[in-house]
């Protein structure tokens, strides 16, 4: 084992500089007390760039969160802390340059005259159906002949753990030894957009596996952590002093994290005001499809417009890409032409405003692009704001796209018409998502999270002749293996939807409490129902499966599943273990013979960043709860009878 020496690394002023802004208002990072060296690494995947950020901890040292700042074939001074997430696989579908790679001039020769075909945009693939495209022609580009979301996801993980490595190796004495000594044990925090939820989070574990930055083991899984882009922007802004004021005066704050696929909204507030060292969010945050890459694709059709008939034509993918990356970025006045150098002097067209390898755009034009992002950005900072119980009074922006003057400009200007204070850091934003994910493992800033969906299960109950619900379905009736009639196709909600806000709301059902949509959850708070099952063997309750459901429709009281059959969808299953119960089993008598009777409830808990469930039942009245796992992949299981 290596000697537990402090290792020293230079730190930006600027990070000394905040820190000793924080120092009044929120106590310091502790030292770490584990005996042994570990490493950290939070990685930002993003639809257009990607960061890697990490923190060594050292026994008996305060952690400090770096970034990557090289990425091969870069060298030794390249300072940038991202890289294009962007992939090029051969004819053979072989992964043949990634990253930093595709910037080479060479590599792009080479794979066009190979005919590579290139993966952008890979991880807005993974989005839930819920999350769309608001705007016409914004769908997401089509993946190379024979590749997966998944398998480009994780081709690209293996390339940023790569980039980590190479980097950690090179910046440390010994460092390909200490990176031997810590990878077995390196604990990973992904980031994703606001509104991805367990499935989206399972694939991107089994991506981690299928990148062999973990064994597939449960140990080797629960070294990956999920944190969502809003709250990693948060913890960015908090270490580096952007929302102290409000935040100590008690006001809520708007983070604005605008991206290349997607921008992300949320609401917080200090849960004791003049502490910043915890945090409750406040509002159901939001994820919008409408990051930077929409405003090229919008830029991408007007250039069909005015040079689909002309020689210029072809080279329309071309000119759009130099727009992506000079004029987009500049652009900041709609009274002023904007210039996309594509080409040479003998590119020369005045009629479609094409001279010396410039294209001239109409400012007014150009505003158009970024006008259905500025919009959607803006009313949902407006329903934020009307959807939290405390005052809100500043937005503060990060992400890449937050570095566009017009669209910073514009939404400062409209929210100061309804009294919001827009600000952003003055460098960095591109690294806030990777460090500020660090930080979700350091720090635990946010301990309470808004519940956005209604989960329940489905169950049946006793049939009721009084009951007009139940007459009026007579005939799903059936028997039981009890031996008595049943009535089924009902949701009982364990988060339940409500119209109120922020508000923790209770309903009592075998002396548990239900939780509400958008209640505000701790991160330890568990919520539960009961339930029974019943088996003609007991070998058929040996192992548990509870399939759990989300309800999106509108209805604040979801009961009836045939009354709104189209907005119930599985979010997961449960599976546990309860063969522990068989021999405790007393057989039950009845008309079409004997039976056994499982008694158990579902216990959900949302508190942190991933759903928990577990399945508990008692055992001499004492609660017992079996190993439990959650699968994403649903199979054909029966409802619960409660």
């Amino acid at each position: 084992m290596l000697p537990l020496s402090p290792i020293i690394i230079a730190t930006p002023q600027s990070s000394c500089l905040s820190l000793s802004l924080l120092l009044d208002s929120m106590a310091p990072r502790p030292r770490y007390t584990g005996t042994q060296r570990k490493l950290i690494l939070g990685i930002d995947l993003g639809t257009t760039y990607s960061g890697i950020s990490y923190c060594l901890l050292e026994p008996n040292h305060v952690p400090k969160i770096l970034p990557v700042t090289r990425f091969p074939p870069q060298g030794r001074a390249a300072g940038d802390s991202k890289v294009p997430s962007v992939v090029w696989y051969d004819r053979e579908g072989k992964p043949r340059a990634l990253g930093a790679q595709t910037l080479d001039e060479n590599v792009r020769r080479l794979a066009q005259q190979e005919g590579w075909e290139k993966a952008v945009w890979f991880k807005l693939a993974m989005r839930p159906e819920s999350i769309t495209v608001s705007r016409p022609g914004g769908d997401v580009p089509p993946l190379p002949t024979d590749k997966t979301p998944l398998v480009v996801f994780a081709d690209f993980l293996r390339y940023l753990h790569g980039c980590a490595r190479a980097f950690i190796s090179q910046t440390y004495p010994n460092g390909e030894t200490l990176w031997a000594s810590l990878e077995g044990e390196t604990d990973f925090v992904l980031t994703h957009p606001n509104g991805w939820v367990g499935d989206q989070q399972e694939r991107m574990r089994r991506a981690a596996v299928m990148a062999e930055l973990i064994p597939d083991t449960l140990a080797g899984r629960q070294r990956v952590h999920f944190v969502t882009e809003g709250e990693a922007s948060l913890n960015f802004c908090i270490l580096n002093g952007l929302a102290r004021e409000p935040l100590n005066a008690g006001e809520g704050v708007i983070i604005v994290d605008a991206g290349g696929g997607t921008v992300d909204i949320s609401a917080y507030r200090a849960v004791v005001p003049g502490r910043l060292d915890s945090f409750e969010e406040i509002s159901p945050s939001e994820c919008l499809m409408d990051g930077s890459v929409f405003v090229k694709r919008d830029a991408e059709k007007y250039l069909f417009t005015i040079l689909g008939n002309s020689v210029f034509r072809t080279d329309i993918p071309l000119i759009a890409e130099a727009f992506d990356e000079g004029a987009k970025l500049t652009f900041r006045d709609p009274s002023e032409f904007s210039y996309v150098k594509f080409g040479g002097l003998r590119d020369h067209d005045p009629d479609v405003n094409i001279e010396n390898g410039s294209l001239r755009l109409p400012g007014d034009v150009v505003a158009t692009f970024f006008q259905p992002s500025i919009d959607e950005i803006f009313e949902a900072v407006k329903r934020q704001c009307s959807n939290s119980s405390k005052p809100i009074k500043s937005v503060f922006m990060t992400g890449g796209f937050s570095a566009n003057e017009y669209l910073y400009s514009e939404l400062r200007a409209r929210l100061a018409e309804i009294d919001l204070h827009v600000s952003r850091p003055d460098s960095h934003v591109n690294k806030a998502v990777s460090d500020g994910a660090v930080s979700f493992f350091l720090d635990h800033f946010v301990s309470a999270r808004i519940a956005k969906e209604t989960y329940g299960v489905e169950y049946n109950s006793r049939y009721d002749l009084d009951n007009e619900e139940h007459k009026s379905r007579e005939s799903t009736v059936f028997w039981s293996i009890a031996g008595d009639l049943r009535i089924g196709k009902q949701f009982a909600a364990i988060v339940r939807k409500v119209s109120r806000l922020n508000t923790l709301l209770f309903k009592y059902c075998s002396d548990f409490p239900v939780m509400y949509q958008n209640t505000r959850v701790e991160a330890e708070t568990e919520f539960r129902d009961s339930f029974v099952r019943w088996s003609k063997s007991k070998s058929d309750v040996e192992e548990m499966d509870v399939r759990i459901l989300r309800y999106h429709g509108s209805n604040d009281d979801p009961h009836w599943m045939d009354t709104d059959p189209t907005h119930y969808s599985s979010m997961c299953i449960v599976r546990a273990d309860t063969s522990v119960l068989v021999n405790s089993l007393v057989a039950k008598p009845a008309l079409s013979g004997a039976y056994y009777e499982l008694g158990f409830d579902v216990v959900l808990s949302l508190g942190l960043t991933e759903l928990k469930a577990q399945i508990a039942w008692k055992e001499e009245g004492i609660e017992q709860r079996g190993p439990a796992e959650i699968l994403y992949e649903p199979a054909a299981i029966s409802a619960a009878s409660k």
